[in-house]
């Protein structure tokens, strides 16, 4: 589309340098804070920053100031009731996947929820078990306390039962857990979460939820299965199942089935039709209580000898510390707990938050979660996250804020002190059938694989690579290894950027790739290089290697030819073989000229070339004596886009002062534009500058660089006819917008300037 007249511009003012500008336009000079005026500042408080350190640390008293009662009251009361169903029936089934006996689940879904009431800052995510972390929790659990017995001598374990042991190692570790994210909140290291991208953390769910549902198939076949941890424990998991497959309990096998296939049929009703229905349908529950009654009623357990929940003791235990043995045996599984555990939770979080608008805090969030793990554990409950489908059913139903998350706690408080005796002849197959059909949002995130193939190759490798080595590795190293895939897809593209040659537009000041655009306006002699990266050790190396095929020349190389061609030829001279006429050189000796080794060293061939005791500067691009052969130099001008480069280390800055050397001793005048203020700023701190790498060089725009090379060059266009010459002026129209200046006194913006 064409565009007005109103829309287009001329300017008229200066060709500037980087120093012409700074001579010209006095900079405002800003004092920089150091890390000790930081740590100053951070130590220092006022009666305002403590209060807003307790608003911080207290969000609660935020939003409980604007609670609308009338409005968001009755949708909390029914978001928490309905929450509640959904959290006892997931901390039992979750728990099953830590390996722990399930009434635990029940505690991870009361005491996380308490805590994270004051100390949270979301209003819509449900805290409790996540299957994620309950597996990972589940295969130290079982490597520390395998089917048969304590797999080493661990103090404080003395005299307990299997499901003792087990519940204090899940506890401690969840302690350790907690305290890692307390620290990572008050240190202010939130932002970690930012190196688990959206890709790693899709692959790395998916991988768990295959470990999830492999993990269930022995409660849905009735079989004995014992709980191994460690890298390929799911092959042998899968072996010992398929092994056992003959001894399936068909009667499990057939409650699951039903339950799988009609909790899944209302789960896709709810979802078609959750603008109509005013609360979601809680299938799971529902068929929960159907399947306790049908399993009463005509004793599974003994009729067919069913595996079932068993008798829930009412009530809570009494507190308990960690096992410091077992922090110490769990330090390396505690860390990706802590930040696979913040990691869902913010990411789930974060979308409520902005579905509502209203801010979230990281450093909060680990505040929050990690407090609430420290006090979970100490009640024997388990790492909590959030669920990503009883969150959905907490915001759904009309959840405005945490209230409904304390009124979903009273209600697993309820069950947990007076109802858990009615669950004892509920089959553990429908718990496993619940947790598998809830996998299928995880599942189904191997849709993701063929788009992130077709839009970004890099990204599907990190979803493939972070899925398949957490699949066959486990989780805790699985994580690690997606982590060193996905940093080292990072440090790939910025150490293989896709470097690029740009011309002008015909009359325009705009700049793009050449190999783009056929409408170009490309002077003789010149080339544009584009660095879309930063340039630092890593990469150093690929950027002269790009830019030296791009020019088609190896300056050093051209260099040392010409030394060598210069010795030979004052060699020549002094012998009288060679003499110097009006049209150039002329072999007196009648004999060709041999190119002979050359006796000095690689480091003078490497200095500028001398031209004293010749009679005239040689021309490189006219003809030379017979058998001197120099590689030509066809660009006289190289300009260097660092619009992109973000910063240079000190291995960059030694490489590219070289690379600028040699350019500028094979006659070829280098210009930098658009750098980076702090990185100029930086090239002076670090004495980059001297005789021949001069401040010069550096130009505030590439289109000022590209006139500054058409006024000292004008042979470069003079092949060129005047409807191709690149335009050298634009003008402004703003007729009504006004212009802002530090001066108050400052006359009126004008069209030219």
């Amino acid at each position: 589309m064409k565009r007005t007249a109103a829309t287009q511009y001329v300017v008229t003012r200066p060709l500037y340098s980087e120093e012409a500008f700074a001579e010209e336009h006095e900079k405002v000079y800003r004092q920089r804070k150091t890390i000790l005026d930081h740590i100053k500042q951070y130590f220092t408080w006022d009666a305002k920053r403590a209060k807003n350190a307790a608003l911080s640390l207290l969000p609660i008293i935020g939003w409980v100031k604007i609670y609308q009662i009338k409005q968001w009251l009755l949708g909390d009361i029914v978001s928490g009731i309905s929450t509640g169903l959904v959290a006892v029936l997931q901390g039992l089934a979750y728990c099953l996947l830590a390996s722990l006996p399930v009434r635990y689940g029940l505690f991870s879904a009361f005491f996380p929820v308490i805590i994270y009431f004051f100390l949270g800052t979301s209003r819509h995510i449900s805290v409790g078990p996540f299957p994620v972390l309950c597996l990972m929790i589940g295969s130290v659990v079982t490597r520390l306390v395998p089917d048969g017995g304590l797999a080493m001598n661990i103090t404080g374990l003395e005299g307990l039962t299997i499901d003792e042991q087990r519940v204090v190692v899940a506890s401690s570790v969840t302690f350790l857990a907690g305290i890692i994210q307390l620290a990572m909140g008050v240190l202010q290291v939130g932002f970690v979460v930012m190196y688990l991208s959206d890709t790693l953390v899709s692959g790395f769910t998916t991988a768990a939820a295959i470990h999830i549902l492999v993990s269930q198939l022995k409660f849905v076949l009735g079989l004995q299965v014992p709980g191994i941890s460690g890298p390929l424990s799911i092959i042998y998991t899968l072996e010992i199942i398929f092994n056992k497959i003959t001894s399936t309990n068909v009667c499990d096998v057939v409650i699951a089935l039903v339950i799988m296939v009609v909790v899944f049929i209302v789960k896709e009703l709810n979802d078609r039709y959750k603008s109509k229905l005013p609360v979601p349908i809680p299938i799971e529950v529902i068929m929960t209580v159907i399947a306790c009654g049908v399993s009463y009623a005509f004793d599974f357990r003994a009729r067919y000898g069913i595996n079932t929940v068993g008798d829930i003791p009412e009530g809570y235990e009494t507190p308990m510390a960690p096992n410091l043995h077992i922090i110490q045996l769990t330090a390396g599984d505690a860390v990706p707990m802590a930040i696979v555990g913040f990691a869902v939770a913010f990411s789930v979080a974060k979308v409520y938050s902005v579905k509502h608008d209203y801010t979230i805090d990281g450093n909060q969030e680990l505040i929050a979660f990690g407090v609430s793990n420290i006090f979970g554990a100490s009640f024997r409950s388990f790492a909590a996250s959030t669920a990503l489908s009883r969150s959905a059913v907490q915001e759904s139903t009309g959840g405005k804020t945490q209230v409904a998350g304390l009124l979903s706690a009273i209600i697993v408080m309820i069950v947990t002190l007076s109802v858990g005796f009615l669950l004892d002849p509920l089959p553990t197959s429908v718990l496993g059938a619940v947790v598998i059909v809830n996998l299928k949002g995880m599942l189904m995130q191997f849709r993701e694989v063929p788009y992130l193939w077709r839009r970004d190759k890099p990204d599907c490798v990190v979803w493939l690579g972070t899925c398949i080595l957490s699949i066959f590795l486990g989780l805790d190293l699985g994580l690690a290894a997606g982590l060193g895939v996905e940093l080292i897809s990072v440090v790939l593209r910025t150490q293989f950027p896709r470097c690029s040659v740009l011309v002008n537009i015909k009359g325009t000041d705009i700049y793009k790739d050449r190999k783009d655009y056929t409408n170009i306006y490309d002077p003789e002699g010149v080339m544009i290089f584009r660095i879309p990266s930063p340039i630092f050790f890593a990469n150093i190396e690929f950027f002269r290697t790009k830019l030296v095929e791009a020019l088609g020349f190896n300056p050093l190389r051209v260099l040392r030819k010409r030394n060598k061609a210069v010795r030979r030829i004052r060699k020549l001279l002094k012998k009288g073989e060679l003499q110097w006429t009006s049209t150039g050189f002329l072999n007196t000796s009648f004999k060709p000229i041999k190119e002979s080794e050359d006796e000095s060293s690689m480091e003078e061939l490497d200095l500028p070339t001398d031209f004293k005791d010749l009679p005239a500067r040689i021309d490189w691009n006219a003809e030379l004596p017979v058998n001197l052969s120099v590689p030509p130099v066809e660009i006289h001008s190289l300009i260097l886009d660092f619009a992109a480069v973000s910063f240079l280390d000190i291995s960059a800055l030694t490489g590219l002062k070289t690379l600028l050397r040699e350019l500028i001793r094979v006659e070829v005048d280098v210009y930098i534009v658009a750098c980076d203020p702090y990185i100029l700023e930086k090239l002076h701190d670090c004495s980059f500058f001297d005789d021949e790498v001069q401040p010069s060089m550096f130009f505030l725009t590439l289109h000022d660089a590209m006139l500054h090379i058409l006024e000292k060059h004008p042979e470069s266009t003079e092949k060129k006819s005047d409807h191709d010459m690149i335009i050298t002026t634009v003008t402004v129209h703003h007729p009504r917008v006004s212009l802002r200046s530090r001066d108050k006194n400052a006359p009126e913006p004008e069209t030219k300037f």
